[in-house]
């Protein structure tokens, strides 16, 4: 049995953390932490987890990992750099924040706003996308969970780009529910600034558009910079990417189709749905799945791309113990085998 702690465990993530892995055959949590709830038990926090017997929630300074196998880390952002590296070494870790995501120490700080203090964490540190990055999660002490906005468009673009298929002028339009912006109080999530609107924001200054810009990088041999604008939808979870590209001359349609097709064969998580079935939110709610639908646009050489997924799940929690399954050399499906949710 794979033990398991949690540090800030009262948010979204940590949330869905908890009953993920409350249905895992082969882990336990052992430890919880979050300084605002500390003696709190998981009724008083979750009450829809009442039935689960687990720890009350202790302060990050209280926190024991002498008996702990691995870690879960949903702090803010900045925090996880600074307690990562004090954690004992026999111990796997997947950070939920971003302090391990960019490997441009200054890109770091001029997005969130602080310099990173823990470098050589950094470097050490795997990008966890799981079905493009299988082989390193799978022998890493520390991974980086992807961004939630960031997630469906790798998956969907990276196969594309490897194979030369797109050119490099990506537009990449983004909506997500309001779990995104995190549990905490504040006025921008109230529902009656969400309700009854559709806003845009961090326009072409979004954290996540460093994490895309360098995986589609990598991934393309050449810098790329995309236009990335997100959206705030007044629905609960879920993330709908709509992406616009042009083809590479002599590619059509239908080679584009048949790369994602077969790059994600067979693959659990991730589905390219058939032909004139558009991706939306409510075919992924609740579970770890990301669907990718290719149209041809009306206009001659260009394609658009939706993709779809859970932003706590495979946006989250999900992809982080699908990661941490990898890490154990256990199936990666474990505890993650949900349908969505209809309605």
């Amino acid at each position: 049995m794979i033990r398991v702690g949690v540090l800030g465990s009262s948010g979204y993530t940590g949330g869905e953390l908890l009953r993920l892995i409350s249905a895992h055959s082969q882990m336990r949590i052992e430890m919880l932490s979050a300084d605002r709830r500390a003696g709190n038990t998981v009724e008083e926090v979750f009450p829809h987890l009442s039935d689960l017997d687990l720890p009350n929630f202790v302060s990050l300074e209280n926190a024991d990992y002498s008996n702990l196998d691995a870690i879960f880390c949903c702090l803010p952002h900045g925090a996880s750099q600074e307690v990562i590296p004090c954690l004992p070494k026999n111990i796997k870790i997947v950070d939920l924040a971003a302090d391990f995501r960019l490997k441009d120490k200054n890109q770091y700080a001029e997005y969130y706003d602080c310099e990173h203090r823990a470098i050589e964490f950094q470097k050490q540190a795997v990008y966890g996308l799981t079905e493009l990055n299988r082989e390193s999660v799978s022998s890493a002490r520390l991974v980086a969970n992807p961004g939630c906005y960031p997630t469906g468009p790798q998956l969907a673009l990276i196969p594309l780009l490897v194979e030369g298929q797109i050119e490099t002028n990506i537009i990449i339009d983004a909506k997500s529910g309001v779990s995104g912006a995190g549990r905490e109080l504040k006025t921008s999530s109230l529902y009656t600034e969400v309700g009854e609107g559709v806003s845009a924001y961090n326009i072409a200054s979004h954290r996540h558009s460093p994490e895309i810009d360098q995986g589609l990088s990598e991934a393309a041999n050449t810098q790329i910079k995309v236009s990335f604008t997100p959206h705030l939808i007044p629905m609960n979870r879920g993330i709908l990417s709509t992406i616009y590209l042009n083809l590479t001359e002599g590619t059509k349609f239908t080679h584009l189709r048949e790369n994602l097709l077969q790059h994600y064969e067979g693959e659990p998580f991730v589905h390219i749905t058939s032909e004139g079935v558009v991706p939306n939110t409510k075919m992924v709610k609740g579970s770890n799945k990301c669907l990718i639908g290719v149209f041809n646009d009306r206009v001659s050489n260009r394609i658009i791309i939706l993709t779809a997924i859970d932003n706590l799940i495979k946006g989250a929690s999900g992809q982080a113990l699908q990661n941490m399954n990898l890490m154990f050399g256990i199936p990666e499906t474990a505890g993650l085998l949900q349908l969505p949710l209809s309605p």
